[in-house]
């Protein structure tokens, strides 16, 4: 989850509505980004051992990261919905 501050206007120069932006990003993501990591490294390896080739290896990079929408659409045609 991700907060951002909001901006603040500054009025002490006169009133020229100097602006002033301050923002703060908090990100709270920390386990589910260091699982969705770790299953693109096993994933990429998995397919780097199988491939032949730079080609290959380039592919192999491209299958590890397109593999879980693969896996969600084929249980969602099983499942009919």
């Amino acid at each position: 989850m991700v907060y951002i501050a909001h901006s603040t206007y500054n009025e002490a120069e006169g009133g020229s509505m100097k602006r002033d932006k301050t923002v703060k990003v908090i990100n709270q993501g920390g386990p589910a980004g260091f699982v969705l990591l770790a299953a693109y490294v096993g994933a990429a390896v998995h397919f780097v051992q199988q491939s032949v080739g730079f080609w290959g290896f380039i592919l192999a990079l491209l299958k590890a990261a397109v593999w879980p929408a693969y896996l969600l659409y084929h249980v969602l045609g099983v499942l009919h919905v």
